[in-house]
C-alpha cells in the first residue's frame, strides 16, 4: 500500500480497490497524473482515467484521480458497495469528445459530478451536465457575470449565482445530474489533506 495514502486516511481496502501501489501515477491513456508528497500534477488530455467497476450503476466523474480516491474517502458510508461504482477522471480542461464517449459507453448510469466547489467547479458541472446530454455550451466570465450560451441562446448569470441548478433553471432544463461539493474545502483532496492535519 502506500505510505502517503494511508498518512491521508485512505484505508488500506480503498486503496488496494483503486488500485494504488507504491507510486501514485495514474495513466490517462498517453498522459498521468502524478501525485506525490508536496506535488500534483493533473493533465490536460483528449483521454480519461477509468476506476472502479465498468458496469456499475453511478458514475462519478471527477477532474483527478486523487480527487476521486479523497470523495471516496469521505463518504465511504455513503457507499458501502464500492462494487456500484465507477469513477472517471477528465484530467484539467473536460472537453466534447470526452464527455460524447462517456456518453455513448456509459448508457443510463446515474452521474454525479465531483469538482471544486468555486466558480471553477460550478462552470465545469455545467459544462459536463450539458455535454454529458449532448448540449455543447459556451461559457464566457465577463466581470461579475457569466455569458453561458447554448446553441443560440445565451443567458447572463452573477458570478455568486453561478450553479448546475441555475444554469438548467436559466435553459429551462432538467438536466437529472447530481454535484458532491466538499462542504469545509474547496475540493475533497484538499478537505482530506486539512482533516489530517489537525
Amino acid at each position: 500500500m502506500n505510505d502517503h495514502l494511508t498518512r491521508l486516511g485512505v484505508p488500506e481496502a480503498l486503496q488496494a480497490w483503486f488500485n494504488c501501489r507504491h507510486e501514485m501515477v495514474f495513466d490517462y491513456g498517453g498522459a498521468r497524473e502524478i501525485f506525490t508528497t508536496g506535488f500534483h500534477k493533473v493533465p490536460t488530455t483528449a483521454n480519461l482515467w477509468l476506476g472502479g467497476n465498468r458496469s456499475a450503476s453511478e458514475v462519478v466523474i471527477t477532474h483527478s484521480a486523487m480527487e476521486a480516491i479523497a470523495f471516496l474517502t469521505l463518504h465511504a458510508d455513503h457507499y458501502p458497495r464500492r462494487d456500484t461504482l465507477s469513477f472517471i477522471a477528465t484530467g484539467n480542461l473536460p472537453g466534447m469528445a470526452q464527455l460524447q464517449w462517456i456518453r455513448q459507453n456509459f448508457k443510463k448510469r446515474k452521474f454525479t459530478l465531483v469538482f471544486g466547489n468555486d466558480l471553477l467547479g460550478a462552470l465545469t458541472d455545467i459544462k459536463v451536465a450539458a455535454g454529458l446530454k449532448g448540449h455543447g455550451t459556451s461559457l464566457l466570465l465577463s466581470g461579475d457575470a457569466v455569458h453561458i450560451q447554448m446553441k443560440t441562446q445565451v443567458r447572463i448569470l452573477a458570478v455568486q449565482q453561478v450553479s448546475l441548478y441555475a444554469f438548467e433553471k436559466a435553459f429551462g432544463l432538467r438536466i437529472g445530474i447530481r454535484t458532491q461539493k466538499p462542504p469545509a474545502a474547496s475540493t475533497f483532496l484538499d478537505q482530506l489533506k486539512a482533516a489530517q492535519a489537525l
